[in-house]
């Protein structure tokens, strides 16, 4: 039996080879410490409060073990620690899945004003993936609903100036409508017609949402205030400054040139008078006397008469329709005498003055409306402060007049000796009362231009792109602006005084965050 166990056991060997020995228990023990188990060893080590064979001895493990955990965790911290010694390190790992390649997609439509063309080729240069024209419109067609469900839920009632405007688009008509205050889009609509009848439907649309202003503002479109007149008759409509000034411009500048050119036609003549006089005594020519004397004529006329419409103008814009002026009575009258010695001039250039003064004529009582508010706001806080309704008025100029004109401080002096304790009172609230006051529709035109960069890709405008697009206006923050207050908040937070979150998550997309 003993020759058969050492044969057996001679020909496991010859088959199988020496049997190895079980390992050690610090080998073990050193396979069975976790991830965090052996950071903490390296750090031990490294900071060098323990001798390593107490540690290796505590932790049943070798010192050899303990020193290559070392050595790694010094190997990471130099890395850590290493200065960058290329440009295009990586600065962080993105996953990029589905949802977030159509977060990218909306992105790059709304805010980067992409073309949906633009986004295939975007993705297919720099991403090296590619998608099909119908899938990027698919994406960006999928985030109508959400957005036109979020634009119907808001209460227009907070609004209390309204700003109402009309542009095209291969000359169809669109739509716009932004709140004063908050620059809030309540209507971007794309329409067939600029009429009375389809501008009162969308007003009626906008009343079943809370839309019931103090006032609107807009131009002088008759479609707009005929619809505007039918649907809400008891909101006063009134002239948009901006639109008036803006005629007057061109003209004064015509009438300017006009002018120069006269000038430059006289300087021509006086210069060839000296050797034109000695060839007319020869040729008995009288002819470049008369024209001197017919271009001198021309000039003084067209001189006087751009200085004089220049005056005019200058009246209109900074006595009669500023927001410090007089009272509303006597604002109609220096109105109308503007207008008036624009009459007696129109035989000079009829094409330019007649329409700038058959537009001031017709629009008169629609661009002083205005002030017609502004002066009972005066006498409600004359009655606050139980003061008069000139003193409040008088606040009002002085805080309009520049700081280096000396009559300024003079005027300071003597409303400090009538107020006395009341003066920073009054002068903080009749403040807040002007920056109240809307006089043109700015800044609707501010939104129009802002709409052309999306426009420009498009032929047409379906009303799906429209909803898009006023929804991604209205929420999206603002990075700066005049107005501190306003930076980091959006249209919509400024209108409801809440907080909301990002677009793309009110579309129902998780973004993406490097934490």
């Amino acid at each position: 039996m003993d020759a058969q166990a050492t044969f057996s056991y001679s020909s496991t060997q010859s088959h199988v080879g020496p049997v190895a020995e079980p390992p050690s228990l610090p080998h073990w023990a050193a396979q069975r410490l976790l991830p965090q188990e052996r950071r903490n060893l390296a750090i031990q080590v490294l900071a060098g409060a323990q001798p390593v064979s107490d540690l290796a001895r505590e932790h049943e493990v070798s010192r050899k073990f303990l020193y290559q955990q070392a050595h790694t965790a010094e190997e990471a911290l130099y890395e850590a620690f290493a200065p960058s010694s290329r440009s295009d390190d990586v600065l962080f790992y993105l996953p990029v899945t589905k949802a977030w390649l159509r977060q990218l997609v909306l992105a790059l439509v709304l805010i980067c004003h992409s073309s949906v063309r633009g986004v295939v080729e975007l993705l297919r240069d720099v991403f090296d993936y590619r998608l099909s024209v119908g899938t990027v419109h698919n994406i960006v067609h999928s985030a109508v609903t959400p957005a036109q469900r979020i634009n119907q839920q808001y209460d227009l009632s907070h609004i209390r100036v309204g700003l109402l405007d009309e542009i095209y688009q291969a000359s169809d008509p669109v739509f716009v409508g932004v709140d004063a205050k908050s620059t809030f889009c309540f209507l971007l609509s794309p329409e067939g017609h600029c009429d009375a009848d389809t501008w009162g439907i969308r007003l009626l649309e906008l009343v079943d949402q809370g839309f019931a202003p103090e006032a609107t503002v807009a131009d002088f479109g008759a479609g707009l205030r005929a619809g505007h007149k039918e649907v809400l008759p008891e909101v006063p409509c009134r002239g948009d400054i901006f639109h008036a000034l803006y005629t007057i411009g061109p003209l004064v500048g015509y009438l300017e040139k006009r002018a120069y050119e006269a000038i430059d036609a006289r300087t021509k003549l006086e210069r060839k008078q000296p050797t034109a006089g000695r060839r007319c005594r020869r040729r008995k020519i009288q002819g470049l006397p008369q024209k001197l004397w017919y271009a001198r004529s021309a000039e003084a006329k067209a001189i006087a008469l751009a200085d004089e419409v220049a005056l005019l103008a200058h009246w209109l814009q900074y006595d009669i329709l500023s927001v410090a002026g007089p009272k509303y009575a006597i604002r109609r009258d220096l109105f109308d005498f503007v207008v008036a010695e624009l009459r007696t001039r129109e035989s000079a250039c009829p094409h330019q003055i007649k329409p700038v003064r058959t537009m001031l004529e017709n629009q008169r009582d629609n661009l002083l409306a205005f002030t017609a508010q502004l002066d009972r706001d005066l006498e409600n806080l004359a009655q606050d402060w139980q003061i008069s309704t000139a003193t409040a008025r008088e606040v009002l100029e002085v805080q309009y007049l520049p700081t280096r004109n000396p009559k300024r401080w003079s005027r300071v002096a003597t409303l400090r000796e009538t107020l006395r304790g009341r003066y920073h009172g009054v002068c903080a609230d009749v403040r807040k009362l002007s920056d109240r006051v809307v006089r043109a529709s700015s800044l609707v035109e501010n939104l129009n231009s802002r709409l052309r960069t999306y426009f420009f890709l498009r032929r047409q405008l379906g009303e799906d792109y429209l909803t898009l697009l006023q929804f991604f206006l209205n929420h999206r923050r603002y990075l700066r602006s005049e107005d501190p207050s306003r930076v980091g908040k959006s249209p919509a937070g400024l209108l409801t005084g809440q907080r909301h979150a990002h677009w793309l998550e009110l579309l129902g997309y998780t973004r993406f965050s490097r934490n």
